[in-house]
């Protein structure tokens, strides 16, 4: 199972969509991943606990090829492990400078490397699959949320699996995948037919979305657990459904504004200055 894509190939999308979202980020240092909260990380590369740039670059630089190679998440660590290992950043502890003793970051183990690895493969991959959808949406209208049936399902999601929405429902600000850590689900673009095949009904999501406060952390003497604001909904009647703190929103949708506006900056621009924009933007140096 280690060795899966993780939904690199399976999902049927070009990957050139996933590549531009990814590579339209900037950068971004934080010590604390909800630092970077939801639509921010449409915006911005980051990874909680690391605040040497040149660090930050080369765990980017190891996604991004991932990403336009298809390559595993077995690779991926391989190919990352030796570097973090010769910057000092592989394991577990904090990372101080020798000079001053300021802490620089947390290092880096197998399990965060996955997480990095998963996160931003999916996120990437289904923000693509959102843009090439909306692209379509006028031959095939509905999405149908997709879940992946199995014994590591969790309910929340199950509860959500085969319900069907109008692209442009507000379902989909909020719970368009991935919708937790290792979330696995995915969206089907449906015809009119095929959204009301098999006695299917459409949903409208309106009155049914709301918010509540959820924990993000623990409680610390004399200050209570740190809280945000997620996404509530009634799948039906009496269960209420959310995604994990810091997904509830679409990076799609997120990503799609900062898309337009840069190439719409890029082809007002003097051709020389456009060229010069779009290397920086590809080198992780614009925003």
């Amino acid at each position: 199972m280690a060795d899966m894509p993780d939904l690199t190939f399976a999902l049927g999308l070009p990957p050139e969509k996933a590549i531009k979202y990814f590579e339209a980020k900037g950068y971004k240092l934080s010590w604390d991943w909800r630092e970077v909260w939801q639509e921010a990380h449409a915006r911005a590369f980051t990874v909680a606990g690391v605040m040497k740039m040149d660090v930050l670059k080369d765990i980017r630089t190891g996604v991004e090829q991932a990403l336009k190679e298809g390559k595993t998440l077995s690779q991926f660590e391989r190919e990352l492990a030796p570097l973090l290992q010769r910057r000092g950043w592989l394991g577990k502890g904090e990372i101080r400078d020798a000079l001053t003793g300021e802490v620089e970051g947390r290092r880096l183990g197998p399990s965060r490397l996955a997480t990095i690895y998963r996160t931003n493969m999916q996120s990437s991959y289904m923000a693509g699959r959102y843009k090439s959808f909306m692209e379509n949406a006028a031959a095939r209208p509905y999405f149908e949320y997709v879940a992946v049936m199995d014994s590591r399902t969790r309910p929340e999601h199950a509860a959500l699996s085969g319900l069907v929405f109008p692209a442009g429902d507000p379902f989909w600000q909020s719970y368009w995948p991935p919708n937790g850590w290792r979330c696995r689900c995915r969206v089907s673009a449906l015809t009119g037919g095929e959204a009301r095949a098999g006695g299917r009904t459409v949903q409208d999501s309106t009155g049914r979305i709301t918010e509540k406060e959820v924990p993000t952390g623990k409680a610390r003497p004399r200050q209570p657990a740190p809280t945000a604001k997620v996404a509530r909904f009634e799948a039906r009647p009496g269960l209420f459904v959310s995604p994990d703190p810091g997904f509830s929103y679409n990076p799609g949708q997120a990503g799609a504004g900062m898309h337009d506006m840069v190439e719409r900056k890029l082809a007002e621009a003097p051709p020389d200055l456009a060229a010069q924009a779009a290397r920086e933007l590809r080198r992780g140096n614009g925003t």
